[in-house]
């Protein structure tokens, strides 16, 4: 099993081009299964969880090509996927290729809004909270689908089509969202979504998915509204840059301390937490083509923060900010509201040398002036990436171990912070 050797304590310069968003790239692929006719998807990054939900796709019978693989190809930049679901041959999502990542489980709306049928497995993922799929099953039901859970399965029906209703999630779900919002595209009637997730990726998929022939207004509030038409046709589209990696790497720079032009990257994508950081005491330049960030010799002030549903502060980009935290002049307080397990990444921390005590969802982060290398076990796709940043600012030699989360959401992670001056390598096991 792969592990990342980090020596500590380089600055990082340069420019860092920001990939397409995975958050966004998936359901994106996945609404592919609402056509017959290609859809096109522009800046797909390369990750193990693109490659894996190809894989799915196929299963069900989608042909795909990626373009851009040729001589002289840059390989910071996104590639371009062409997906053809000229017939759905297959309507089972098995748990043996489910299990192995979450998003998979979106398939079950296009599948039963196309084929009027589908048998998905309970789905898997990285291991921080239940994430029940209660609010999918509801909103397809509240669309006339049958659903009902067969060993393991979630089998749903609608052999007469699915019918526009009201829809009110309980709780803001982003993945619920998609897949409902997906569904109702091609349900009979209008369909209204109350307490929709307002994430830039639901965003980005309704405009994807308005390309394609669907009648959707309000994506990106939280009332969506969703006149159904009878079919969806073929469209060329471009990903989102992914704003967790973006403020991923902007944490690095303020970290570490030098100069980084995060190119490509939207400030408006990701407010909450560049507005955290600037309290932090990093400077944050926007421009047209990305975002400059920089620390040159000051120092960290401790910011509190508490992670909530866009806009608020992302809970993906919580653990990477407790990183941040160890290292400011005071004390902290991050207060995680959306899963239960997500502080996973604290003991790691702990054995860099943070100080960090846990009570209930708020950690209370202690700056230290230091931090010392040491080996370290990554438990899922953000957690490992915190443990990144914080070897990058650590005196020494830190080893990351089990970076297979990382290949999940990060392309090139390496390649790209050595461009910037990072001493860091994988070491293949």
């Amino acid at each position: 099993m792969d592990s990342i050797k980090i020596i500590g304590g380089n600055e990082l310069n340069g420019t860092l081009p920001i990939s397409g968003a995975k958050n966004a790239t998936l359901p994106l692929m996945i609404a592919s299964l609402l056509t017959p006719d290609t859809l096109t998807l522009e800046n797909v990054p390369r990750l193990r969880d693109v490659a894996q939900l190809l894989h799915i796709l196929s299963n069900h019978g989608v042909d795909y090509t990626v373009a851009g693989r040729r001589q002289g190809e840059n390989p910071m930049t996104g590639q371009t996927l062409h997906l053809n679901a000229a017939e759905i041959v297959d309507t089972t999502a098995p748990y043996e290729l489910v299990s192995k990542m979450r998003a998979s489980f979106w398939v079950v709306g296009p599948l039963l809004a196309r084929a009027g049928e589908a048998r998905v497995s309970l789905p898997g993922g990285c291991a921080i909270g239940t994430r029940p799929v209660d609010f999918f099953i509801q909103g397809l039901q509240a669309l006339g689908a049958e659903t009902t859970i067969d060993q393991g399965y979630v089998v749903t029906r609608a052999p007469k089509g699915l019918i526009g209703n009201r829809v009110r999630f309980p709780k803001v779900s982003v993945g619920a969202t998609h897949t409902v919002m997906m569904a109702a595209s091609l349900a009979k009637g209008e369909s209204v979504i109350e307490n929709a997730a307002c994430e830039p990726e639901v965003k980005d998929l309704a405009d994807c998915l308005v390309g394609m022939g669907a009648k959707i207004e309000g994506a990106g509030t939280e009332t969506i509204h969703i006149q159904g038409v009878p079919c969806l046709h073929g469209h060329r589209h471009r990903v989102i840059p992914d704003r967790i990696e973006t403020g991923t790497y902007a944490m690095a720079v303020a970290m570490t301390g030098g100069d980084v032009f995060l190119e490509g990257a939207r400030a408006d994508l990701l407010s909450s937490a560049l507005e955290s950081m600037r309290e932090g005491g990093i400077h944050i330049e926007e421009t047209s083509g990305g975002i400059r960030v920089y620390r040159n010799g000051n120092g960290i002030a401790p910011v509190d923060i508490t992670t909530a549903p866009y806009p608020g502060f992302p809970t993906d980009l919580q653990a990477q900010f407790m990183a941040l935290m160890t290292r400011s002049g005071g004390t902290s307080r991050i207060t995680e509201t959306i899963f239960e397990n997500r502080f996973m990444h604290v003991q790691e921390l702990v054995r860099l040398g943070a100080k960090i005590s846990v009570d209930g969802r708020t950690a209370v982060v202690e700056g230290t002036s230091s931090l010392r290398g040491a080996p370290v076990m990554a438990t899922d796709l953000r957690a490992s990436v915190s443990l990144v940043i914080a070897g990058l600012a650590a005196e020494g030699e830190t080893t990351v171990n089990r970076v297979y989360h990382l290949d999940r959401g990060f392309e090139r992670l390496e390649e790209k912070l050595s461009r910037c001056g990072a001493q860091i390598e994988r070491i293949s096991a």
